[in-house]
């Protein structure tokens, strides 16, 4: 049985302003209430994927440098702009000197309607990552839904795009397909439409190609999207707010929708960020530097625990 209660009466707590009891979320756009972070004390840049593998490999070329307190400063910005501009209440994993990159909060698990999706990582830096993640929500007494066991499989790759609606992706490196076609069963045994597409591993998950950002309005770079996937979203009524292939492949699209026509992006999306205004969002771009060149953006390095429900 789902945990999120009937949503009418959900919808009526928020209206009453009293908190609603569930932990889930049933799209990827609306008001953000919860969301769980890490904390980056331990964070360090390791070969990890495409995306911090460029960043080291051009480091004898670029002069750039990692810088551990400006990536605290950075993170601390984040958690601000959550909390002060959003009205956004923070959780967070605890911060693990194996588990150094576990803060990158999106990947271990996925929240869903139904519970939290555990996930199967791949990288050797990561795999264990789900013990701070199971520790997490047994002691915030959030109900765990299901466990990848099929293949490798991680929550960049679950995107919600509308309630009854979800799309997964795979690169091969981090999700395989094994793992995301088990997703997306446990997905339809709940009566909800699931598409499961490859993406070019470049971008690592498909949090990096297609982001929610509204109602039937997503973010997303339709220059390295499959074509038949561009087609379907088409058909299912969707907008597009298209990203360039050089912004996006520097996590251009990796930003979280707030709700309110406000979100949160970065300082390095300077095209998108001033589409997005000029389309009346209210966008709060911080330097997040050190981690996009580490490896993820701000879409990344949160999970949606609780929204209101649409």
């Amino acid at each position: 049985m789902p945990f999120l209660p009937d949503l009418k009466e959900n919808i009526a707590h928020e209206k009453t302003g009293h908190p609603p009891e569930y932990w889930g979320i049933n799209n990827e756009y609306s008001v953000l209430k919860d969301v769980l972070l890490g904390k980056p004390e331990y964070f360090k840049w390791v070969e990890a994927g495409p995306l911090i593998g460029r960043t080291l490999r051009n480091m004898h070329k670029t002069g750039i440098k990692f810088d551990f307190d400006l990536a605290q400063q950075q993170h601390r910005e984040m958690v601000r702009i959550y909390e002060q501009e959003a009205g956004v209440t923070c959780h967070y994993l605890d911060a693990d000197p194996v588990l150094h990159r576990n803060f990158f909060a999106r990947d271990s698990s996925a929240m869903t309607p139904w519970g939290a999706l555990i996930c199967h990582m791949q990288l050797k830096c990561r795999r264990a990552d789900y013990a701070s993640v199971i520790k997490f929500y047994q002691e915030n007494n959030i109900p765990i839904w299901k466990f990848v066991t099929a293949g490798h499989f991680e929550g960049g790759d679950f995107v919600i795009l509308e309630p009854g609606t979800v799309l997964i992706g795979y690169c091969g490196e981090r999700s395989e397909k094994e793992g995301s076609e088990q997703v997306a069963e446990f997905v339809r045994e709940q009566g909800w439409e699931c598409e499961v597409a490859p993406i070019p591993a470049l971008f690592v998950h498909m949090d990096g190609l297609v982001v929610p950002l509204d109602e039937k309005r997503v973010v997303t770079c339709l220059d390295a999207l499959e074509g038949w996937v561009i087609d379907w979203l088409k058909k299912k009524g969707f907008e597009f707010v298209d990203v360039g292939f050089q912004e996006a492949k520097n996590l251009g699209v990796n930003l979280v929708a707030l709700g309110n026509q406000k979100v949160l992006s970065m300082s390095g999306s300077v095209k998108l960020n001033e589409t997005l205004r000029s389309m009346g969002y209210q966008v709060f771009a911080p330097d997040m530097s050190m981690f996009t060149l580490g490896g993820g953006g701000v879409h990344c390095l949160c999970q949606a625990l609780k929204r209101t429900p649409v």
